[in-house]
């Protein structure tokens, strides 16, 4: 199956939760600042380096689960970074699910000149490697709002927002990978 139809399906499931929590929640997230989104960014990737490197899950969600929270809190941070946080709920489920799809459109033309330039090496990483640069992504967005979201030289939070989303994307299509070939082997 080719990248582009591989991250089309992981999207579909990504998307399909975050409509779900938007149904249990609404858009609660726009209270967020952008340095919120990157702590609870934190927390996902964090967990799941935990994890790669401990080999023990206590709490029992799955390692994809996080990286699908990654996918989308990618996205809400982009919302949050153009959009403005707010001090109340002040957007519909419609236009956080608008707002979704362009972002996730953007990430996906993205990753596709990316992967044209970079050969899809990607595939070629380990999953803990992709784990690794979502962690740097992280702390780089924290160092650039640390100094009060200026760069000298270096993609802004916005480009940050978009490889991490990518990077996830990735590690979800090489543990989907992963799951079919150990289903076939059995």
């Amino acid at each position: 199956m080719a990248t582009e139809q591989q991250f089309d399906k992981v999207i579909e499931q990504c998307r399909r939760i975050y409509q779900l929590k938007m149904q249990d929640y609404g858009p609660s997230w726009r209270i967020m600042r952008v340095q919120t989104v990157n702590d609870q960014l934190f927390i996902k990737a964090k967990r799941i380096r935990e994890i790669e490197t401990t080999g023990v899950n206590l709490v029992g969600e799955s390692i994809e689960g996080e990286l699908m929270a990654i996918v989308n809190y990618s996205v809400i941070g982009l919302i949050q970074l153009f959009e403005g946080y707010s001090d109340t709920v002040d957007m519909t489920r419609e236009k956080a699910l608008e707002l979704y799809d362009k972002y996730v459109a953007e990430a996906r033309e993205l990753m596709l000149r990316k992967n044209h330039d970079y050969g899809e090496a990607w595939r070629e990483m380990f999953s803990t490697s992709l784990t690794d640069i979502i962690l740097t992504k992280i702390n780089r967005n924290k160092s650039i709002a640390a100094n009060d979201n200026r760069t000298l030289i270096s993609e802004g939070v916005d480009g940050n927002y978009f490889d991490m989303l990518n990077y996830a994307v990735f590690a979800l299509i090489k543990a989907a990978e992963k799951n079919s070939s150990t289903d076939k082997s059995e």
